[in-house]
């Protein structure tokens, strides 16, 4: 197979474009049972009837395992709000309904959100006091089954020349509350330093799903939990910063 021209890469992972089709070419020794997990998530979402690149094909090219996906031609939310930073509330607007309209749909077959972060907590080398106290807080919040998908920013949706909006990369999908996955988000902008865009995200979707900030903000912890397993060093202190297990004002 032809790889083509790439045109992202990330942590052992390669993504090219060979046509109508992107190729995610992934490192030698990488999880088999974590690329076939990918490749099903993005399947089910899929039935979802999500505007999402159609999974075409898992497979093996030079010995290194291979998901096949339709190419989206198109610019990436996060390069049109640098190109158009004027555009940026409508921009932010978009982007806060493609979110709920994810959460809107239903997946009965993936993972469930609670069980991950459950995981997660207990891989972290945080202490026994803090493992137990952000275990309870999670036993505690609401078990949903809404679809999440893990790490919803603005690099993840492609528009295309004609408007219409696709989201990529369901490596992180479950099914769950709604507000652990909006907690993600608010991290993961906070982790590139776009703090104000963080505050107006979270603003603005509290605001068009009738949500409290208070309890978006409980699941802060758990997810800043779940992100330090990923062993950055420079987000260590940061997110120490977020798990702190006293409720919020």
């Amino acid at each position: 197979m032809d790889l083509g021209k790439i045109i992202a890469v990330r942590n052992n992972k390669t993504v090219y474009r060979s046509k109508d089709k992107a190729i995610k070419l992934f490192a030698e020794g990488y999880s088999k049972s974590d690329i076939l997990n990918e490749a099903l998530n993005q399947a089910r979402v899929e039935e979802t009837g999500l505007n999402i690149p159609k999974l075409l094909e898992v497979t093996k090219i030079d010995g290194k395992w291979a998901i096949v996906s339709e190419y989206i031609e198109g610019k990436t939310l996060e390069e049109l709000m640098c190109e158009f930073p004027e555009n940026k509330e409508e921009y932010l607007e978009l982007f806060v309904d493609l979110q709920m309209n994810v959460h809107s749909k239903k997946a009965p077959n993936l993972n469930r959100l609670s069980e991950k972060m459950k995981r997660k907590i207990s891989q972290t080398n945080l202490s026994a006091t803090v493992k137990y106290e952000l275990h309870t807080r999670l036993d505690a919040l609401k078990k949903h089954d809404k679809v999440c998908h893990g790490d919803f920013n603005p690099s993840n949706i492609i528009i295309s020349g004609n408007g219409t909006a696709y989201i990529i990369d369901w490596s992180h999908a479950t099914q769950g509350n709604a507000s652990a996955d909006v907690a993600r988000t608010y991290l993961l902008f906070w982790l590139k330093g776009e703090i104000d865009l963080a505050e107006k995200y979270l603003a603005l979707f509290c605001k068009k799903s009738d949500t409290a900030k208070q309890y978006v903000q409980k699941w802060i912890p758990i997810v800043a939990a779940s992100q330090m397993v990923k062993g950055k060093k420079e987000e260590r202190e940061f997110l120490m910063h977020w798990i702190d297990v006293v409720d919020y004002d």
